[in-house]
C-alpha cells in the first residue's frame, strides 16, 4: 500500500517535515510493509521556504539585509534543488515580528530588504522566484524592495525619495533604467492569499495599517501615498493597479512586485502545489493523509489540506485529514475532497501540553489510522 504524507505545518508546535516524520513513524508501527512518500507542505505563508526546501532537497541561505525600520538584520531565502529557483517570504526581511511592538511605524518601515534577498537569489544564479507576501511590516507599495533592484523613485528636487510609507506622496517620477537586467530575465510568482485592493476603505492602509503601529492619521496619509503611487504607476509605468485583487497585500507589496517585477499573483496552495509537481506523484497512491494545526471551516479557503485533496479526488484517491484540533466548521472540508478528519487529542489536555506533544500525538494518530488501513487490506 501506498501513501503519501502531505501535511502544512502545525504552527507554534512542529515543521510540516516533522509532521510527516511522526505520520509516518505511527504508519510504519502499524504496518512496516506500507509504502509511504512524505511532502512537507505549505500554502504561502510562514514556512514555505522551509517546506519547499525539504521537500525538493534544496539549501536555505542566510543573508544580511536591512530590515524593516533599516538596521541590519540576518534573514533567509531558500533555493530549491533545481538550482535555479528561489523561495523567499517578505516577513524574513521586512516583517511584522521583527520589530518591538512599541516601535512600529508604516510611515517609517520599508520593504529593503525583501529586495536584497531578490539580488542574493538573482546573483546566485536564480531566475525563478516564489515570494510570499504575509505579514509585513510595511505599507511602501513595495518602493523599498524596488529601490534595492536598481528603481530609482524622485522627488519634486529631483533627489530620491528615502524609505517607507510616508515617502510615497513625495514621489513625481519612476525611473526604471537602473532596474537590474536581470529581473527582465526572470519570472516572479507571489503567494497572495487575500484580494484587498491598494486603497480605499478595503485598502492596505485601512485593514492592515492599524496591527503595524499606525494611527487613524497615519492611515488616512498612507491611503493617500498609495492612490498616489497608483497614479504615478500607471503614467511611468503603464501598469493598472488601482483595483487589482491583492494588490495591497503586505502593504501595497502586492501591488509593487507587478509593477515592477512583472510578477503574477497567484494563491499560494496553488503555486506551492504546481512547484511540487504533486500531481505526477499522486497518480499510483493509494492513500493521501494531510492535514494543519487546526482544521475548520476556513480550512476551504486555500489551505494546504483542500488543494491537496483536490487533487487526489481527481484520481479517486481517499484522504484523511489531522489536525491539532478541529474547530467550528470543520465538517465543511468534506464537501472539497476529504473524506475523514482526526484530532491528535486522544485525552483531556492542555494546549501547551498538546503543543509540546505534538509529535507524540501525532506518532499515535498515524498508528491507529494505519490499523484501520490494516483491516481494509486484510493485513
Amino acid at each position: 500500500m501506498k501513501i503519501l504524507v502531505a501535511p502544512d505545518s502545525f504552527k507554534g508546535s512542529l515543521k510540516a517535515l516533522e509532521v510527516a516524520q511522526a505520520i509516518e513513524n505511527g504508519l510504519l508501527r502499524a504496518n512496516p510493509q506500507f509504502e509511504i512518500e512524505k511532502l512537507p507542505m505549505a500554502d504561502g505563508g510562514e514556512g514555505t521556504v522551509e517546506s519547499l526546501v525539504a521537500a525538493t532537497a534544496g539549501q536555505i541561505i542566510r543573508k544580511m539585509v536591512t530590515g524593516p525600520l533599516g538596521e541590519p538584520i540576518e534573514a533567509f531565502m531558500g533555493i530549491l534543488a533545481d538550482g535555479g529557483t528561489a523561495v523567499i517570504e517578505m516577513a524574513a526581511a521586512s516583517g511584522l515580528p521583527l520589530i518591538p511592538e512599541e516601535k512600529r511605524n508604516p510611515l517609517k518601515t520599508t520593504t529593503y530588504g525583501t529586495g536584497e534577498l531578490i539580488r542574493e537569489g538573482l546573483d546566485r544564479g536564480c531566475r525563478k522566484f516564489i515570494i510570499g507576501i504575509g505579514g509585513s511590516a510595511t505599507n511602501d507599495c513595495g518602493i523599498g524592495m524596488a529601490q534595492a533592484l536598481g528603481v530609482r523613485f524622485i522627488a519634486e528636487n529631483g533627489r530620491e525619495v528615502g524609505y517607507g510609507g510616508q515617502e510615497l506622496q513625495r514621489i513625481q517620477r519612476i525611473d526604471c533604467t537602473g532596474l537590474d537586467g536581470r529581473v527582465r530575465q526572470s519570472i516572479f510568482r507571489a503567494a497572495c492569499d487575500v484580494d484587498n485592493p491598494l486603497y480605499g476603505e478595503r485598502g492596505a492602509a485601512y485593514i492592515y495599517g492599524p496591527q503595524k503601529g499606525a494611527t487613524s492619521e497615519m492611515v488616512q496619509e498612507l491611503d493617500q501615498g498609495l492612490r498616489h503611487m497608483a497614479q504615478i504607476i500607471r503614467r511611468d509605468l503603464n501598469v493598472v493597479v488601482d483595483n487589482l485583487p491583492g494588490a495591497g497585500a503586505a502593504g501595497g507589496l502586492g501591488a509593487g512586485l507587478v509593477a515592477f517585477l512583472q510578477a503574477e499573483l497567484m494563491a499560494g496552495i496553488e503555486i506551492v502545489l504546481n512547484t511540487l509537481r504533486i500531481e505526477e506523484k499522486i497518480q499510483d497512491i493509494d492513500l493521501v493523509i494531510t492535514g494543519e494545526g487546526m482544521i475548520d471551516s476556513q480550512t476551504v479557503f486555500g489551505k494546504t489540506p483542500i488543494g491537496v485533496a483536490q487533487i487526489a479526488k481527481k484520481y479517486a484517491i481517499p484522504v484523511i485529514g489531522v489536525a491539532g484540533s478541529l474547530g467550528d466548521g470543520f465538517e465543511e472540508v468534506y464537501a472539497h475532497g476529504v473524506d475523514a478528519v482526526f484530532s491528535i487529542i486522544d485525552s483531556p489536555i492542555s494546549l501547551e501540553k498538546a503543543m509540546d506533544h505534538g509529535a507524540v500525538l501525532l506518532e499515535r494518530l498515524g498508528e491507529n489510522i494505519g490499523r484501520v488501513f490494516n483491516l481494509v487490506i486484510g493485513s
